[in-house]
């Protein structure tokens, strides 16, 4: 089935890429950035299930289509995050502060064990583009969940 084996590539090249965003040119993920993975792995499984069980495979790029979406959500979550209409309900995504004098024993004890950033950062992947990685998600995640619930419903009318 050549549609679910799109959606599988499509779904994959997210995740992969926002790694390679760490490596290449270094940048942080934070903790919601980690969450907006996830869904598209689900996605990519439900592609990859497609293509071992093609009689269900417009359920399953349907189902893909609606991680992804998720996906995508999350991104937008993030965008609301970055610029300031709420707060992330994530621990992990607040700044590090010291809530008063504290000596520096207390304050490297406080330290998280891996370092993180705090999600109001945004992450700028393209030099001079003022879209964080979290706004291209949201887009990215949005278009390939429609893309993936068209190719679905094409295949149940089939």
């Amino acid at each position: 089935m050549k549609r679910a084996l799109i959606i599988l590539a499509m779904a994959a090249a997210a995740p992969l890429l926002a790694q390679a965003s760490e490596i290449w040119p270094g940048l942080a993920p934070c903790e919601l950035c980690l969450w907006q993975r996830w869904p598209y792995w689900l996605a990519a499984g439900f592609a990859a299930t497609a293509l071992v069980l093609p009689r269900h495979g417009f359920v399953l790029l349907g189902l893909a289509g609606l991680a992804a979406i998720a996906s995508g959500l999350i991104g937008g979550f993030h965008v609301g995050v970055e610029q300031g209409f709420w707060p992330s309900p994530l621990a992990g995504c607040q700044a590090a502060t010291s809530g008063g004098a504290m000596s520096i024993e207390d304050m490297l004890k406080s330290l998280a064990p891996t370092p993180n950033k705090p999600c109001d950062a945004p992450a700028f992947l393209i030099p001079g583009l003022s879209i964080s990685m979290a706004a291209m998600n949201m887009v990215y995640g949005l278009g390939l969940g429609a893309f993936s619930l068209g190719l679905a419903r094409q295949g149940a009318r089939a």
